[in-house]
């Protein structure tokens, strides 16, 4: 039965205020499941919801579910909506409070939940080529999707506000929401709040995020285990990681990053016959160990590196990237991405992915020293905006006015942590895990990267989640051969959930 509630303002909502409020942060309070006047429309604002009843096939189960698309308001002290933050939720029939609830979202800053919901574990699926291709004009087959984890886990997709069709209310400044920590706030508060409404506080519970996703879950399990009011979890899936900025900062003095993107290089010199190799695991760990190793007392060393260590260096690096010693001398030995995407491939006319490095594109010429567009994100786009507005709208019959935003929906982000000057002067949110690891004897992290990813490189991962503080059995690397979005891959979506389905299951 499909209910569709339309977005009624009343006048009262002039007397919204601006800012949010502190207590948003107090769960005792502000993040309390709101009584049942509260929903009434009194406050000057009715949440727009829309459900239906649908069945599939997903982990080799027929399961029954409803689909839920419904915004969660947020509120200050004195009861006035603050954000409507837009959940879509998928949970099976007969309810069951036993079964684990996954709560997940996608990164940007300024995503929405589109990703990972038409492409990895909602229960439809845009197709879209899966090795590497533009994915061209509409129509864009949208199919049933037996990779879902449904037949494991309710899952909950969050749309933080800007993205999707989350927006702040009324006089309300959506900056308020923008930042590392005003974002994890919001989205704990939501979580909270489903938990509350839905009977669900007992559950088993994960939390996934893709790319600034994981940012976003480590500052959330903070927020959520933080404190003496806790949502305790079971796992975090992070798919495509990115905690410590520092480790792919591609700016000047910052050694760093040259190190932490050198194996992706030689994935992708790899991938498009630059560099030649047995597979493409051995080619990488080789590239590991030169990467810490001289390459890292190389760029340490700085001017007074000498010339015979110089060559030495030079020669393996060209070995491992495709990239001539030339270039790389030119380069003193340090090769930004940007520069690599336009460089590789520069002798055929091409320039390769950011997000996935496997695609190939052609600029206005081949003379720059940067690409001009990235092809893995434009060969993509239409299929999964078309796909989430299809889906949403006209299968479950969620009616707003509002575009959906994929991505790009916010403005600047505050990217300031608590802790003073060297805490913001080397952004990392890895400890939270670190410390929720060390509190929680009973969570895990699954990490999954893909091999071509140049937006959160795979070892740039494994350098942030291998520091001190962190229990290595408790953590779990899957790689794919493919990027930032190894799903779309279709033998990768596959893997990716029979990866993360056995993750949820060793509970």
């Amino acid at each position: 039965m499909i209910i569709r509630n339309r977005i009624r303002r009343a006048l009262a909502i002039a007397l919204i205020g601006s800012a949010l409020p502190a207590s948003l942060a107090a769960p005792a309070t502000a993040l309390a499941a709101p009584a049942d006047d509260e929903a009434k429309p009194a406050t000057g604002y009715e949440a727009n919801s829309a459900s239906k009843k649908l069945s599939g096939t997903f982990g080799g189960k027929r399961i029954t579910y409803t689909a839920t698309v419904q915004e969660q308001v947020l509120k200050g002290d004195d009861g006035t909506p603050k954000a409507a933050i837009v959940t879509m939720s998928y949970i099976a029939e007969p309810r069951d409070t036993s079964r684990p609830v996954t709560f997940l979202y996608n990164g940007g800053p300024g995503s929405g939940s589109v990703w990972l919901q038409m492409g990895a574990f909602g229960p439809k699926r845009v197709a879209i080529p899966s090795e590497a291709q533009d994915d061209g004009g509409p129509p864009y087959p949208i199919l049933d999707n037996p990779d879902s984890l449904l037949d494991v886990t309710d899952i909950v997709f969050i749309d933080p506000v800007g993205t999707g069709f989350s927006h702040a209310i009324g006089d309300t400044d959506p900056n308020d929401y923008w930042g590392v920590t005003a974002d994890a706030k919001s989205v704990a508060a939501v979580i909270r709040k489903w938990l509350g409404e839905n009977g669900r506080w007992n559950s088993p519970k994960f939390l996934g995020g893709e790319s600034y996703g994981t940012t976003r879950s480590a500052a959330v399990v903070r927020e959520l285990e933080g404190g003496y009011n806790d949502v305790g979890l079971n796992g975090v899936i992070l798919i495509s990681t990115i905690l410590d900025f520092a480790a792919g900062a591609d700016t000047e003095g910052n050694e760093l990053s040259y190190i932490t993107n050198l194996p992706t290089m030689t994935a992708t010199a790899h991938y498009h016959g630059k560099v030649q190799g047995t597979s493409v695991e051995a080619l990488v760990e080789e590239a590991r160990q030169f990467a810490i190793g001289p390459y890292a007392a190389a760029l340490l060393k700085g001017q007074s590196l000498p010339d015979a260590e110089r060559a030495s260096v030079r020669a393996e690096l060209a070995r491992l990237t495709g990239l001539s010693e030339a270039y790389l001398d030119r380069a003193d030995l340090r090769v930004t991405p940007g520069r690599f995407y336009k460089e590789l491939l520069r002798d055929r006319g091409l320039t390769v992915g950011r997000l996935d490095s496997r695609y190939t594109g052609v600029d206005y010429d081949s003379a720059g020293e940067y690409p001009d567009n990235d092809p893995s994100f434009y060969g993509i786009d239409a299929g999964y905006a078309a796909a989430i507005n299809s889906w949403l709208r006209d299968d479950i019959g969620y009616e707003t006015e509002r575009q959906y935003v994929t991505i790009g929906g916010v403005g600047d982000w505050d990217w300031k942590l608590q802790g003073g000057r060297d805490t913001n002067a080397y952004l990392s949110v890895a400890p939270y895990l670190g410390k929720a690891l060390r509190e929680n004897s009973d969570m895990r992290i699954f990490v999954g990267q893909g091999w071509y990813d140049f937006a959160t490189p795979f070892f740039a991962a494994e350098y942030s989640l291998s520091r001190t503080g962190f229990d290595p059995s408790r953590i779990e690397f899957q790689y794919y051969d493919s990027g930032h979005m190894m799903y779309i891959r279709d033998q990768d979506r596959a893997k990716l959930s029979r990866d993360v389905r056995a993750f949820i299951n060793a509970r």
